[in-house]
């Protein structure tokens, strides 16, 4: 039997904190490989550069769009601005044409431009066994060594601010992806439409959220909140 939980989802926390201790770090590395952390940071010298990975592997509509958003967000809760942003980007073999490369690059890049962000490389390559598009998105972002904020740095008696709905991402992306099921299931094509629009209005992003809070308070601890966890 094993002793971890290998269904689809996230790695068992419980294996993670068994093996991510004994990965080589320097001692630049100011938050390294860590269970709840979703980015590393990194001393720079003058500033801190912060660093977050993340993939899109169950998205197909705006698959671009949800690599930068989600990515930006985790560098913006660690106080930080993001900066540049890399995409790997696998395509399905015998799936891929020129209309489905083009529009995620557009995708990517409108994002990107909404945010200021940079987008200053990656990887492509059609993929043997892939049934959709998987884009894995790599964000950096800079911020001062004195306004720097973990998820770990919550303390008690901290006010908690929730600035977006707990569930957006998961619900634009269900309204997206499974359109035609909900709505063999009676769900109201208004609640359809409405759901779709969260991706933009009021947005996944958390960017502006995280750092207008850091220039108006001392902040201990902050989370991205749309994707539901």
């Amino acid at each position: 039997m094993n002793r971890y939980d290998f269904s689809a989802g996230k790695l068992d926390a419980k294996l993670l904190r068994e093996i991510l201790p004994t990965l080589p770090l320097d001692d630049r590395t100011i938050v390294g490989p860590r269970v709840g952390e979703d980015a590393a940071v990194i001393d720079m010298g003058d500033r801190y550069l912060v660093a977050a990975t993340d993939p899109i592997t169950f998205a197909t509509d705006l698959i671009g769009w949800y690599a930068v958003q989600v990515n930006a967000n985790d560098v913006a809760t660690m106080g930080a601005t993001p900066k540049w942003f890399l995409a790997t980007i696998l395509l399905p073999d015998g799936k891929t044409d020129e209309q489905l490369v083009r529009g995620i690059f557009a995708q990517i890049a409108d994002a990107c431009r909404r945010l200021s962000v940079a987008f200053i490389g990656g990887h492509t390559e059609i993929t043997l066994g892939l049934s959709r598009p998987i884009v894995v998105g790599t964000m950096l972002g800079e911020v001062a060594k004195d306004r720097l904020v973990t998820s770990a740095g919550a303390q008690v008696g901290d006010l908690v601010l929730v600035t977006k709905g707990v569930p957006l991402e998961g619900c634009a992306i269900i309204a997206r992806e499974k359109t035609d099921e909900l709505r063999r299931l009676g769900v109201p094509e208004s609640v359809i439409l409405k759901a779709q629009r969260f991706l933009f209005e009021p947005s996944i992003s958390v960017v502006r959220d995280a750092l207008t809070a850091c220039q108006a308070a001392p902040i201990h601890a902050m989370h991205d909140p749309t994707e539901g966890a």
